[in-house]
């Protein structure tokens, strides 16, 4: 009987995705740190991560059998894929699987910024009532507000889109020339003058090594004094001292964080102190949809173990 080609997934993926590789190898699930792992590592073709796998040499080292890596998710820091070409081994990962679910969190946290409001427990007398209704005013509406876009890749774009939906005034700024068809009408600046200009500003930045403490303290200076700050991309883009600098200088600074350097943040982190900083459990990307896009990355692995080139090989640093 022919043995099957073994993939390891270290964190959960999706159980459609399961059922369809186990139609064609055998998958089992280990964490790095396992013994199981341990055990199964000079069989192991194929590993399947998700974002707290660091597959660098180390791990590779204890591979040496392995022909691909499928992350199932948007970014690839957590990969080495230059360490792993250099052995021969592909990464593949999931780019467009939670472009909507992360773009349609952003506008939630834009009503969670924006749009004070409450949710009644019991009836109200009509003082409480009346209490509401003169305390919980919005200042601004979305159509007199300008939001910036720091990255106009998939999610960036797709926000640009829905911010045009809402009314905003939107401008954005990339490393990269985005074509007018994916600007949706957002006006293309520098870095400066984005952080100058946006009454609301939402980070979009891909995981590569250079943008690493990209947003720090000279950028954090040119905030409005009233700015709300949204990061749905990587906690390590935005230098952690400088923004809490920037909060505990500038009260009316709003920071709404989805993501942290580490995760999950320590118990000891000092913005969980700061009133107008709002710290979430990394959830952008948490819809069934989005987590069973995520997932399909099994199909390219199997493509690589097959011969096959993949759809989405990922891109070096």
């Amino acid at each position: 009987m022919e043995t099957r080609p073994l993939v390891v997934h270290t964190e959960t993926i999706g159980n459609a995705a399961r059922a369809w590789l186990e139609e064609r190898a055998e998958v089992v699930a280990a964490g790095a740190d396992e013994p199981l792992f341990a055990e199964l590592a000079p069989r192991v073709v194929g590993l399947l991560v998700r974002t707290y796998t660091r597959v660098d040499d180390a791990l590779l080292d204890r591979l040496p059998n392995l022909k691909v890596v499928g992350r199932a998710g948007v970014g690839v820091d957590n990969i080495d894929v230059t360490a792993c070409r250099r052995r021969g081994v592909e990464v593949v990962y999931a780019p467009a699987s939670s472009t909507h679910a992360v773009a349609e969190y952003v506008v939630a946290l834009l009503c969670d910024a924006l749009r004070p409001r409450v949710y009644l427990e019991h009836a109200e007398d009509r003082g409480g009532w009346s209490h509401h209704r003169k305390t919980l005013v919005a200042p601004r509406q979305f159509d007199e507000l300008t939001l910036g876009i720091l990255g106009m890749g998939r999610i960036g774009s797709t926000v640009a889109g829905f911010a045009e939906a809402l009314g905003f005034e939107t401008i954005a700024s990339d490393l990269e020339e985005i074509p007018v068809d994916r600007r949706h009408r957002a006006e293309m600046v520098s870095t400066e003058e984005l952080f100058e200009r946006s009454d609301v500003l939402t980070i979009h930045v891909d995981g590569r090594h250079a943008n690493r403490g990209f947003v720090g303290e000279d950028l954090f200076r040119r905030m409005k004094q009233d700015a709300v700050l949204i990061n749905t991309s990587r906690g390590f883009v935005m230098e952690h001292d400088a923004l809490r600098g920037l909060l505990q200088a500038r009260t009316d600074v709003r920071a709404f964080l989805d993501v942290h350097d580490p995760e999950p943040p320590p118990r000891g982190d000092r913005l969980f102190d700061l009133p107008n900083a709002a710290l979430l459990p990394h959830l952008a990307s948490r819809t069934e949809t989005a987590m069973a896009r995520m997932s399909e990355v099994v199909e390219d692995i199997w493509a690589v173990l097959e011969g096959r080139p993949p759809t989405w090989p990922a891109p070096e640093d």
